[in-house]
């Protein structure tokens, strides 16, 4: 029996529900189409980067190149002098447009109407931080970070020749270097490596869509083994209030000395501290060299070897210009031939700060700071010095951080070289 025989014996009410029947069918599929549609709309619309609808705009990308200028850019994209004259008089406080950097990126969002203007003006500082310039009636601007994630990893190396060559052979990046030179600045010389030193080290790296390396984090745990001892760091907060993280050895010493042990980072000591020094110059006449020179080359930033209040800063005779500070009754510094000095003497400075940049003033034959020290009004040389450490880790904090390092250690126990 065809369809259309059935249809004729079914009864009126029968007839009405399968029309109803086959009408729902069609709306429910109208309607699934509709969703799909909507969905792709909204897939389609969200293209957002830096906080804004792609979608909305024609998008120009580029990197600023030697000659370009923020005006110059704008111009070329149908903004008018008078506008940006107001543009730049408008942010001035918040976005210094003489400061952009060639070769660092930018992203142009323009209109889509046949004009194609500027609408706003995107300026990457680096992979991670960067500026907005809106152009759009009440012109602003702002600063901004993309979204970083932070994945857990680890490294090891043995030391061939130097740190940062064994770095760079293990294609680890350069900031791990410096961190792990500050982290160790108090109980290891760096400039006395030996080969087969060696270090292991549980850090984060930065990754912005969770695929892009934005360099390193932080370096959570390491282990260096100097001289064949091995020394171990992790970061803590032992206080939650003040939040300030420090490194902490296996027994919860803190890493941290009363001195930093050279003024500058990664150069080298030319000349020690030596009393019965003999000079050629002068007739091989004895002529104490009471400082520690390091070799480093011009604009090399100098830092205050520890927190203090600086008693003098100024230029006079074979010591050029200088800085001395006064840590406590006890101890004194002082920093020689410097090309610059960057501190007024009564500032108080910090551990680490830069009072200056090395130079070549003053009686000197090469490139160089002249670091001098003295103790009770004497001076001495502090590679001799039996400097105090920073107080422990507070009593109260130790359950939590040995409960914190315990898996930490046993990560680097893992590394096996």
């Amino acid at each position: 029996m065809t369809g259309e025989r059935i249809f004729k014996k079914l009864s009126a009410v029968k007839k009405l529900l399968l029309f109803l029947l086959v009408s729902l069918h069609f709306f429910s599929c109208s309607q699934k189409r509709t969703d799909e549609t909507t969905l792709i709309k909204k897939v389609v619309k969200a293209n957002f980067e830096y906080g804004y609808d792609f979608n909305e705009f024609n998008i120009v990308r580029d990197t600023i190149r030697s000659g370009d200028t923020f005006g110059a850019i704008l111009d070329e994209n149908h903004v008018s002098q008078g506008e940006i004259y107001g543009v730049v008089s408008k942010i001035k406080d918040s976005f210094d447009v003489r400061r952009v950097k060639v070769g660092n990126p930018y992203v142009l969002l323009n209109s889509k109407d046949s004009i194609g203007k500027t609408q706003l003006f995107i300026y990457e500082k680096n992979k991670i931080d960067f500026a907005v310039i809106d152009l759009r009636d009440c012109v602003s601007s702002f600063n901004d970070k993309k979204a970083v994630t932070y994945i857990e990893k680890s490294a090891k190396g043995v030391i061939t020749s130097s740190l940062s060559q064994t770095m760079e052979a293990q294609r680890l990046s350069p900031n791990m270097t410096d961190q792990l030179a500050n982290i160790y600045a108090w109980t290891i010389d760096f400039f006395r490596l030996q080969p087969g030193d060696r270090f292991k080290v549980v850090y984060t790296q930065k990754y912005i869509n969770d695929t892009i390396p934005a360099g390193l984090g932080e370096i959570k745990a390491a282990m260096f083994e100097h001289r064949g001892k091995p020394l171990y760091a992790f970061g803590f907060i032992g206080d939650s209030v003040l939040g300030i993280k420090d490194y902490y050895d296996d027994k919860a010493n803190n890493l941290r000395r009363a001195f930093l042990k050279a003024p500058v980072k990664f150069s080298r000591i030319s000349s020690r501290y030596n009393l019965k020094r003999k000079i050629r110059l002068y007739g091989n006449r004895v002529r104490p060299h009471k400082g520690t020179d390091f070799a480093a080359p011009i604009g090399t930033p100098i830092l205050a070897t520890a927190d203090g209040i600086v008693s003098k800063s100024e230029k006079r005779g074979g010591n050029g210009n200088y800085v001395k500070i006064r840590h406590n009754s006890t101890y004194e510094t002082q920093y020689l031939h410097m090309k610059r000095r960057n501190v007024k003497s009564g500032k108080r400075v910090k551990q680490g700060d830069v009072i200056g940049w090395v130079g070549m003033t003053g009686n000197t034959s090469g490139p160089h700071v002249c670091y001098r020290f003295w103790r009770n009004g004497k001076q001495v040389d502090p590679f001799k010095q039996d400097l105090p450490p920073s107080e422990p880790l507070h009593e109260k904090y130790q359950n939590s951080y040995f409960d914190h390092i315990a898996p930490l250690k046993q990560q680097l126990t893992k590394l096996v070289f």
